[in-house]
C-alpha cells in the first residue's frame, strides 16, 4: 500500500461520522429506557392493584438499570448523554396521568397504555438495530437490551390479557 493513498483526515472523519452515528442510537435508546421508567411510574401511580404497581415498579427500576449502562456506554465512547426522556414519551405520560384524573384508569386501560409503550419501545430497538454502522459490541448490547424489553412487552400483554378475562 503506498503511503500516496493515505489520508488522515478522511480516515479520522470517517471514524468520527461512524462514532456520530452511534451515539445517537445509543441516546435514543437512552430517551427510550428514560420514557420506560417514568411511563412505568406514571402507570404505578394510577393503579390501586398492589400486585399492577409492584410490577410497573419493578419495570421502572429495570428501565432504569437499562439507562445506566446505556450512559455508560455513551461516556466511554467519549458522547454526552442525553438529558432526559423524548416529547413523545412526555405525552404518553401525559395521557396515562389524564386517564387516571377523569377516572378512566381501569387496570385493562392502563396496561393497554403499557403495552403501547412497550411497543413504541420495541420499534426504537428495531430501528437503532437496522443501523449498519453499529460496532459489534454495541450491536450486541441493544439486542441485549431489546430482549428485556420484549419481555417487558410480553409481562404486559399477559396482564392484559388477564385483566381484561376478568373485567
Amino acid at each position: 500500500m503506498s503511503s500516496d493513498n493515505y489520508n488522515p483526515i478522511e480516515s479520522d472523519s470517517a471514524t468520527k461520522l461512524g462514532d456520530e452515528e452511534t451515539l445517537g442510537v445509543l441516546n435514543d435508546l437512552l430517551e427510550n429506557a428514560r420514557d420506560g421508567e417514568y411511563g412505568f411510574r406514571a402507570c404505578a401511580q394510577q393503579v390501586e392493584n398492589a400486585q399492577l404497581k409492584q410490577v410497573f415498579n419493578d419495570r421502572a427500576i429495570e428501565c432504569r438499570r437499562t439507562a445506566e449502562e446505556l450512559v455508560q456506554w455513551i461516556t466511554r465512547r467519549g458522547g454526552a448523554p442525553a438529558d432526559g426522556g423524548s416529547a413523545t414519551g412526555a405525552l404518553h405520560r401525559g395521557w396515562v396521568n389524564l386517564k387516571g384524573a377523569v377516572g378512566a384508569n381501569s387496570d385493562v386501560s392502563i396496561l393497554e397504555e403499557c403495552e403501547r409503550g412497550e411497543d413504541a419501545a420495541l420499534a426504537r430497538y428495531r430501528k437503532a438495530l437496522k443501523s449498519d454502522a453499529l460496532p459489534a459490541d454495541v450491536r450486541s448490547l441493544i439486542e441485549q437490551q431489546m430482549l428485556g424489553a420484549q419481555r417487558n412487552h410480553d409481562q404486559i400483554k399477559a396482564l392484559r390479557d388477564q385483566a381484561k378475562a376478568v373485567s
